[in-house]
């Protein structure tokens, strides 16, 4: 366990400072070298699903040119990178045949990025599911389970000799939510509560079988989390004990399910407990059970105990959080930001306290080390005529949220890394390339890299293992 510090004083010494990004928001080579389609390939070519037609097809080129960019995080002095290996660049039709040019890219970066001394952390599934296992039902079909479990034996075969940290799923919620309930994320469709139950329950099998397969095979010692999107509730009124006890309890209740809202407006699938016990505690919550009445999951007899395989670390995407208060009857109050809160280019809200208030509750329920497995926001970034990226909102931001995780790791909430989110300018999903969340700016046009001036603090950061952010 990671000693804690002072609210004052710098990270532990082993505290993994890290970059990330995803497979098909960087990569590009989107038909190079045998790669097969994902469904993330089939939504951008379908007419008005992604901002002004915009694809991954070339997105960052990282595939040709990880070398810069690893030399680029090298200049920041990274510790570790987040990365995710694209399912359909290693086996083009989800099972079956593998591609040995693309099991072959991903041993290049791992050798570059160890040979820079930085450590990699692989996801296994940063939502780029393949284009033909999409057509054989994708996760509505119980087998999605064993097709990861196979995939995952093929990376961690692999890779395994060289890679020691692992992710299994990246934001389960949104692939299940957005892109099967919502529509608006791949593959874009709009299902019921009973078929998206199914496929968020199939996920989280693939999640316990991907597991079981690291432990049994790995070559190294595994260090395994996952990485969800974490939704902290924070207490109006941190001083009132009766405010904190309400922001815990809004965090992981479900609410009940209402199915006269319209879809944008019912937001169950954000729900921490519905994806978080099954995975942490072995069973789904109560009262998410009891509102979902039919449509919950078919559970066979072992589900459950695949499901929750013992993990190392609890690994978490917070971005932004919640507020309530305690209600006149003590119950949780929903408490909305006034006018003029601040928020992000993405109209995020500016929520500092998510980074503390998020890992304490996450570890005092599950029981597990934290991982900040994404931070960030989106900002209006571009180059000055002085040839540089002026991006003093990211580093005022990052400097908020990163002294409010520095807080809560003095409190005693054991904290092993963070991850900006992300290392590059990349493809926002549905929003294109609209949204700019990198410390690294590129020019689409040209493919240049520009660090931004986040990207030269947050180096500063690093190299003095946090003790500058107590610097105005």
């Amino acid at each position: 366990m990671s000693k804690p510090v002072s609210a004052d004083s710098s990270f532990p010494v082993d505290f993994a400072w890290g970059v990330a990004a995803a497979a098909f928001q960087i990569e590009g080579a989107a038909n190079a070298d045998g790669k097969g389609l994902s469904v993330w390939d089939m939504m951008c070519r379908q007419s008005g699903r992604v901002y002004e037609g915009h694809t991954g097809d070339v997105a960052c080129d990282h595939y040709h040119r990880y070398r810069e960019d690893v030399a680029i995080m090298r200049g920041i002095g990274v510790k570790a990178y987040r990365l995710s290996v694209s399912w359909p660049r290693v086996i083009p039709g989800g099972t079956g045949a593998v591609n040995e040019a693309g099991l072959a890219f991903y041993d290049r970066l791992v050798d570059e990025l160890l040979t820079a001394g930085i450590q990699p952390w692989v996801t296994l599934f940063h939502w780029d599911f393949p284009y033909e296992l999409y057509c054989r039902g994708g996760w509505l079909n119980r087998d999605s389970a064993e097709w990861f479990a196979d995939y995952t034996r093929v990376v961690v075969d692999r890779l395994s000799d060289r890679v020691g940290h692992w992710m299994t799923l990246n934001e389960p919620q949104c692939f299940a939510g957005l892109g099967h309930y919502h529509g608006v994320q791949a593959p874009g469709d709009r299902l019921g509560l009973a078929e998206v139950l199914r496929i968020g329950h199939h996920a989280l099998l693939a999640h316990g079988r991907s597991v079981q397969v690291i432990r049994t095979q790995a070559k190294t010692t595994p260090v395994i989390g996952w990485a969800p999107v974490g939704t902290p509730v924070l207490p109006e009124d941190p001083s009132k004990p009766a405010d904190v006890a309400a922001a815990r309890q809004a965090m992981f209740a479900m609410g009940p399910h209402d199915p006269a809202k319209p879809r944008g407006e019912d937001g169950f699938f954000w729900a921490n407990s519905w994806w978080s016990d099954p995975v942490v505690l072995g069973h789904y919550p109560e009262d998410g059970w009891a509102s979902f009445g039919s449509a919950v999951p078919e559970l066979r007899a072992d589900d459950l105990a695949t499901i929750s395989q013992p993990l190392d670390f609890y690994g978490v995407n917070i971005y932004r959080g919640l507020m309530a208060r305690a209600g006149a009857d003590g119950m949780p109050e929903s408490v909305r930001p006034g006018p003029g809160f601040p928020r992000t280019a993405l109209k995020w809200p500016v929520t500092p306290e998510a980074l503390y208030w998020g890992p304490k509750f996450f570890q005092e329920r599950y029981k597990l080390p934290v991982v900040i497995t994404e931070n960030g926001l989106s900002g209006a970034d571009w180059v000055a005529l002085d040839g540089h990226v002026h991006d003093a909102h990211r580093i005022d931001f990052l400097k908020r949220y990163l002294r409010a995780l520095r807080r809560a790791m003095a409190d005693g909430v054991d904290v092993r890394g963070y991850f900006h989110w992300s290392i590059l300018d990349n493809f926002e999903w549905a929003d294109g390339y609209k949204e700019r969340f990198g410390l690294i700016h590129v020019d689409y046009a040209t493919l240049k890299r520009t660090p931004k001036d986040s990207a030269l603090w947050y180096r500063e950061v690093i190299a003095s293992n946090g003790k500058n952010l107590a610097l105005d």
